[in-house]
């Protein structure tokens, strides 16, 4: 496999696919490349997206038959030194994530070890100009491994391979992230984490959310070597052009990969067809038409879209009159209807950091109905 090269692999049967799709990729010899004088005792890390505690057919977290596919392909090798590392968003325990998605399991079965990035030990790099926090847990691999889901995003417009690494950063750094503006960060994190493979979950991830709740079956596995050509092909697939998504040109910009799709080649390991775009249909953009955002942490911003849409569904998003008030940008400000305890002062103001998407749907269904 060539680092312009993106494979795909369908089916249902997870595992398997992972490991045919390795083999496919030559993921070893990539490894022994990597490997040095180490051999067979380097340390690899399989970072996963496990950003809330959800199965994975909901449609934001990686399916653990796929982690399960890579553990055995490295140890029937005789790799041992594995871990899994993740943290997941601020709001929502990493320790919860790993037993709803299975991982607390999938670590028993395994031997492997279970590392929270929330609770790691956290040192400042110079990320090509600018100073980041970044887990320890992450700086002391020889190989990395990321395993996204390829879903949208309701702040970005998607998320994959780049945006992946923000698990391996505290939730202090998350949402410092969010201050600046996520894009120019996420570029600069991955101008120091260096992914050394990329296995990409196409099984059912929500194409507008990153929290899930509307997976879109696609039954697809992806590797890659690359992340900003990886990610540049989900621009394509999901109808964005690449510049509608500054973190991917950004990153090329640094050096980390290449964002120019016309340069990705495109095959498939088990001679089915591919569909290489989806139908461009987006709920976001209407739906953030009835928000003001200023600086909101994933969490917070990912739980308002889904309460949007159910109140859309029901016929009530229409008779909000009043823009919605989100993000640290509010803290210590005054208004009318703010989400989150960063618009503790507005006159209407649900507390929390971040609330529930159940809580947040609820307040704002009975503020609709009062000003009917």
């Amino acid at each position: 496999m060539t680092d312009n090269e993106i494979l795909i692999i369908h089916g249902t049967e997870y595992k398997t696919m992972t490991k045919k799709l390795l083999e496919e990729a030559d993921l070893e010899e990539r490894i022994r490349e990597k490997a040095g004088g180490r051999g067979k005792n380097l340390k690899i890390g399989i970072k996963p997206n496990l950003v809330a505690p959800s199965d994975a057919s909901y449609g934001a977290t990686t399916h653990p038959e796929i982690a399960a596919g890579i553990i055995e392909y490295l140890q029937e090798r005789n790799y041992r030194n594995l871990i899994i590392l993740e943290g997941s968003w601020v709001g929502d325990r990493t320790e919860e994530s790993f037993e709803v998605c299975g991982y607390n399991r999938l670590a028993e079965t395994y031997g492997v070890t279970l590392v929270d990035t929330q609770k790691d030990r956290v040192s400042l790099h110079n990320c090509k100009g600018m100073e980041l926090a970044v887990c320890d847990s992450a700086d002391q691999l020889h190989f990395l491994i990321n395993v996204p889901v390829l879903k949208g995003h309701c702040q970005t417009k998607i998320t994959c391979a780049l945006k992946n690494m923000k698990g391996l950063i505290p939730n202090r750094e998350k949402r410092h992230f969010h201050t600046m503006g996520l894009h120019k960060p996420i570029a600069h994190l991955n101008s120091y984490i260096h992914q050394d493979f990329i296995v990409v979950d196409n099984i059912c991830g929500d194409l507008d959310f990153e929290d899930g709740g509307n997976p879109v079956v696609m039954n697809r596995i992806l590797a890659a070597a690359d992340p900003v050509l990886c990610d540049a092909y989900v621009c394509h697939f999901l109808n964005y052009e690449v510049q509608e998504v500054p973190y991917v040109v950004m990153a090329e910009e640094l050096g980390v990969g290449c964002a120019d799709f016309s340069k990705a080649v495109i095959r498939t390991c088990d001679g089915q067809e591919t569909i290489l775009k989806m139908p461009a249909e987006r709920k976001i953009v209407e739906l953030a038409d009835a928000v003001e955002e200023v600086e909101s942490c994933s969490a917070c911003y990912g739980y308002l879209m889904p309460a949007l849409n159910q109140l859309k569904e029901e016929g009530l998003l229409n008779q909000l009159k009043t823009k919605i008030c989100i993000g640290q940008g509010y803290r210590g400000k005054t208004g009318e209807l703010g989400i989150g305890s960063c618009t503790g002062k507005f006159r209407h103001s649900l507390k929390g950091c971040p609330p529930t998407e159940t809580e947040m749907y609820e307040f704002l269904k009975a503020y609709i109905q009062s000003t009917d």
